[in-house]
């Protein structure tokens, strides 16, 4: 029933809220003791960056453990627990399901290992330059996670249809998998690439996992709209301690694993295309990246002052929460419209 759902949805949602900001301390008491630390870019590579966060090196990363720990542990839990105690209690909330959520579960947990370990190396000076992961391999992993999530859908799934807004669906057989990794290493890139102030990815994200607890929800994914309700839940959390001043940082164990799993929902809710919309802060984020980056290649200057956009904004004077709040009203607006055409889509108000 409709409202067994919602009930499953919000009650899930809820606790994952509660057992996130509740083991956080432990976590945060771990990071601060063993000074898991953020190294910030040297001068020589971005001065105008380190000069404005120069007063942030040595805050912990790893924060986003909080957050995939905890969805984690939610699934393991309702699903053994129907498995091995029984009872309507653990059948009523359990939400990992092979065709609606054990795909972007995986996803989430091995990428946000490699982020794992990517910001150990930060913390440590490994890896080239003493910074861990370059950009270019990250890329390369997130393609390698993609294209193994590419595979599950096409061979053992079966899917290969694909949504053109208002158009209608196509199969378009192997081209599915060349499609799917492209939003994964996009998504997960775009989202990687808005983790530079305090608060900012966590309240974009939120916005877009939430309007994707409505698709999926309104599709009759409702394991799938548990999945993002839990992920919202435990990023309320990790907002609680992450606003500015941060405790913490997300590091890339939380942004590349919310990235990757981000536009996996898309391809499983067959919204990818509303995916720009829904996430419109992460498309800008991007892009200003790749402006940047091929200005300074083909013209030999600079048309932002930092990049990503938000660090052009820190750089012209305008204070960190107010860039943070003015992209968190961005994100949320652009949500709401990105839900609003996925429902003309569907035919919800017809």
């Amino acid at each position: 029933m409709p409202l067994l759902s919602i009930i499953k949805i919000f009650f899930l949602t809820t606790l994952s809220f509660l057992i996130a900001i509740l083991w956080t301390p432990l976590l945060t008491h771990f990071l601060y003791t063993f000074k898991l630390g953020k190294q910030i870019r040297d001068d020589a590579s971005a001065p105008i960056f380190a000069a404005m966060h120069k007063n942030k090196s040595g805050t912990p990363t790893m924060g986003g453990i909080i957050i995939w720990g905890t969805v984690l542990a939610l699934a393991l839990v309702f699903h053994y627990g129907t498995v091995f105690i029984g009872g309507r209690f653990f059948a009523a909330f359990t939400f990992l399901s092979r065709q609606q959520t054990l795909l972007p579960l995986g996803a989430l947990v091995a990428s946000a290992i490699v982020g794992l370990v990517d910001d150990y190396w930060n913390v440590k000076k490994i890896g080239p330059k003493g910074g861990g992961l370059r950009m270019r391999h990250r890329l390369l992993l997130y393609t390698a996670i993609a294209a193994i999530g590419a595979f599950w859908f096409f061979y053992k799934l079966g899917w290969d249809l694909f949504r053109v807004p208002f158009v209608g669906s196509f199969n378009i057989g192997w081209w599915y998998v060349p499609v799917f990794i492209l939003v994964i290493v996009a998504t997960s890139f775009s989202v990687n690439e808005t983790d530079g102030l305090d608060g900012l990815v966590g309240g974009s994200l939120l916005a877009s996992f939430a309007a994707y607890a409505v698709i999926a929800f309104l599709q009759g994914k409702t394991d799938l709209a548990a999945f993002c309700g839990v992920i919202v839940g435990a990023l309320l959390a990790f907002l609680w301690f992450n606003i500015n001043p941060a405790r913490f940082f997300m590091g890339d164990t939380g942004a590349m694993s919310l990235g990757v799993t981000l536009g996996i929902v898309a391809m499983l809710t067959n919204t990818a295309l509303l995916l720009p919309v829904i996430g419109f802060v992460f498309v800008l984020e991007s892009a200003s990246v790749i402006v940047q980056v091929t200005s300074k290649k083909v013209r030999k200057k600079k048309v932002f002052l930092s990049a990503p956009i938000h660090h052009h904004f820190e750089a012209i004077g305008w204070p960190e929460p107010k860039i943070v709040m003015r992209f968190w009203i961005i994100a949320s607006v652009t949500a709401v419209i990105g839900l609003i055409l996925a429902m003309i889509d569907i035919g919800y108000f017809s």
